[in-house]
């Protein structure tokens, strides 16, 4: 359990995560939310909350094992009980950290989808800026033309 505590204090100094109901409310209004991670002892109306963040989207939203206070610990505050982690990556190693795995396979599956499909675009990207550099795409009337 500690493992996944490292991985959200690694994503607070990263700044890929979003501390508190208001930021995490607005990372998901905004789509920018990949996980929302609730405190074991969070109340009811902030667990809602939560879920209604992500109602209609692909967004997930979980109850995690850990309190406030042990949230809060691991990030550098006295307690915090919400947050949204905008790394897909990151946040798909944090559920994974997690014990009882098999609670969190929808989760686990739909962080890994979109963890490969932007890992795929950034091959791409890289492939088209290789292939830019040596001069294999040039324009012609407007219109890129491969050689």
């Amino acid at each position: 359990m500690d493992k996944a505590l490292n991985y959200m204090s690694l994503a607070r100094k990263a700044g890929l995560i979003e501390l508190g109901e208001e930021p995490a409310g607005a990372a998901a209004r905004s789509g920018h939310a990949r996980l929302i991670v609730v405190a074991s002892d969070a109340s009811d109306h902030t667990w809602r909350r939560a879920k209604s963040f992500v109602a209609g989207t692909d967004q997930q939203c979980i109850k995690v094992p850990f309190t406030k206070d042990q949230l809060g610990l691991a990030i550098g505050r006295t307690s915090l009980a919400l947050a949204a982690f905008t790394d897909p990556a990151l946040a798909l190693a944090f559920v994974k950290a997690l014990p009882q795995q098999d609670a969190f396979k929808l989760v686990i599956d739909s962080l890994d989808k979109r963890t490969k499909r932007i890992q795929s675009r950034q091959k791409e990207a890289k492939a088209h800026q290789r292939n830019k550099a040596q001069g294999k795409i040039r324009r012609v009337s407007g219109r890129k033309k491969e050689d």
